[in-house]
């Protein structure tokens, strides 16, 4: 299975393309990493990178980029319309494939510390590799900006970096480097030069002020385009999609007599975002990403046996490959794959549910309670799908630990160390699955309070799977615990589970056992 992340790095430069292209050629130059994106903005002075690759080839690709700045760029001599701490300015590692977040946490953590000991300019960690919980929201640690963080490290405790002395690097300033999901940066430009209304619709916007889940926003003036810009970071767009954002800035705008001449992403974006997005600016009936030509054909590839094609029908062609592999005299997939498929099914089933009632006009009134348990449902079957090949991962690491040769000491020392890692990993997985099973099963028990009754078997079908899910994962965190040499581990999984098993029990009342 492929190990892929994305490694979003911010420079503060916008302006001098030489310098830009020569810190862009320095991660290039790293075996193994692929540039996906590069955008600049002279305003901003600033530039985003996208790069993609094996987690080992991209944290190299990172620290050659950070060398280069440090070289190339004098904070000192920096100005520009967007917050910044250092030349290198953020540092983020995203999981795209076969790589948890707490693995990206990890990689952050290693090149945070290695940044330090090669440059000596000093680390903060933010997102899902803070140290400290208010870390976790990047402005609180950009708060100040390199100007003042000068001061705030020598005099206040507080403002001490996670890694390295309590003081700046004296032309590189700071870096935060830090772990998290797919982040879509996107800018809506205002037909006014007037920043202050764009800081009030940042200001309404933003979720630390009670706007919109998962939005962080800034007013920006754009000097040379002589508008104003609400910048804004959206780190779940599941949740807030692109065009709830557009149409809450759009009247925001309205209300203080301006009005959006135009938008732009920063960097990549997922197709989901999109489709979400296409499927509500026009209003489409019943949409689904299937009707997507690119995701039909991957899907067609992906899964198409030809053998089957005249003997199966569209959607036991379908099954077949995942049967198959099943089935094979084989360590994996096995019970934890299977648990995981098993709620995957169960989540996505309640989507159809939730998407059918939706359309029912007696449901008029519940649209927002059906969208909110919609989305939810959705992100758990895809957390649910990627863990049918994150279980046999995690399996397939254990046995591989368990072969390694023992012949002495230190080996013996060796082996045993990556046991007891692959065997954590090879608990918590499955656990997560069923924490995921039994979130999906109260999901259903909401909906089910408000599902027509035409509807109501399907969705004990889908309770069904999701019991069967949190019951097969939890079989295998007890299998798996045997391996686990940690008794005060083995208590804390264990007590856990038990949690889970009470979450379980009240969720299955009211429905089929």
């Amino acid at each position: 299975m492929k190990r892929l992340i994305e490694c979003v790095p911010n420079f503060s430069e916008g302006r001098d393309s030489a310098k830009i292209d020569a810190i862009v050629a320095a991660m290039a130059a790293t075996p193994g990493i692929f540039v996906l994106d590069r955008e600049s903005d002279v305003d901003h002075n600033r530039s985003v990178v996208t790069l993609a690759g094996e987690p080992e080839a991209v944290a190299g690709a990172a620290l050659a980029g950070v060398a280069k700045a440090l070289e190339v760029i004098d904070l000192t001599k920096h100005s520009g319309e967007h917050p910044r701490i250092g030349a290198t300015d953020v540092l983020p590692f995203v999981p795209i494939e076969g790589v948890s977040i707490e693995e990206c946490t990890a990689l952050a953590h290693s090149v945070g510390r290695e940044i330090w000991e090669r440059f000596r300019i000093p680390v903060y960690f933010y997102e899902a590799a803070a140290l400290r919980p208010e870390r976790v929201n990047l402005e609180n640690v950009r708060r100040g900006q390199f100007e003042g963080l000068i001061e705030e490290v020598q005099r206040n405790p507080e403002g001490v970096p996670d890694v390295g002395e309590p003081r700046m690097h004296p032309t590189a300033g700071a870096i935060a480097v830090g772990a998290r999901k797919f982040l879509i940066a996107y800018n809506i430009n205002l037909d006014t030069p007037d920043v202050s209304i764009a800081n009030q619709i940042a200001k309404t916007i933003r979720s630390s002020n009670g706007g919109l889940p998962c939005v962080k926003a800034i007013g920006v003036e754009l000097k040379t385009r002589r508008l104003a810009q609400v910048s804004i970071n959206l780190t779940d767009f599941e949740r807030t999609p692109l065009h709830a954002v557009f149409e809450t800035v759009r009247r925001e705008a309205e209300r203080h007599g301006a009005k959006i001449v135009g938008s732009e992403i920063v960097g990549l974006v997922p197709r989901r975002a999109l489709e979400m997005t296409a499927a509500a600016s026009l209003r489409l009936e019943n949409f689904s990403p299937a009707q997507v030509l690119e995701n039909r054909l991957a899907d067609a590839l992906r899964c198409a046996t030809p053998e089957r094609a005249l003997a199966s029908g569209k959607f036991a062609r379908l099954a077949h490959p995942f049967l198959d592999e099943v089935a094979r005299p084989a360590p994996t997939p096995a019970g934890g794959s299977v648990s995981a498929m098993s709620g995957a099914l169960g989540a996505s089933l309640g989507q159809m549910v939730a998407g059918l009632a939706r359309k029912k006009k007696s449901l008029a009134g519940r649209t927002e309670e059906l969208d909110k348990l919609l989305g939810e449902l959705r992100r758990a079957s895809e957390a649910l799908t990627e863990a049918i090949d994150r279980d046999a991962v995690a399996y397939e690491s254990f046995l591989a630990a368990a072969r390694l040769p023992h012949a002495d000491a230190e080996e013996q020392h060796r082996r045993e160390a990556a046991v007891q890692s692959a065997a954590r990993e090879a608990i918590e997985t499955p656990m997560n699955v069923a924490e995921l099973c039994v979130s999906t099963l109260e999901r259903l028990g909401q909906l089910e309070a408000l599902a027509p009754a035409s509807m109501r078997s399907d969705l004990r079908v889908a309770r069904l799977m999701a019991v069967g899910g949190a019951q097969g994962a939890l079989e295998s965190v007890e299998a798996n615990l045997e391996s686990l040499a940690d008794a005060a581990a083995v208590q804390i999984v264990r007590a856990r589970a038990k949690l889970l098993l009470g979450r379980l029990g009240e969720a299955r009342r009211g429905g089929p056992s």
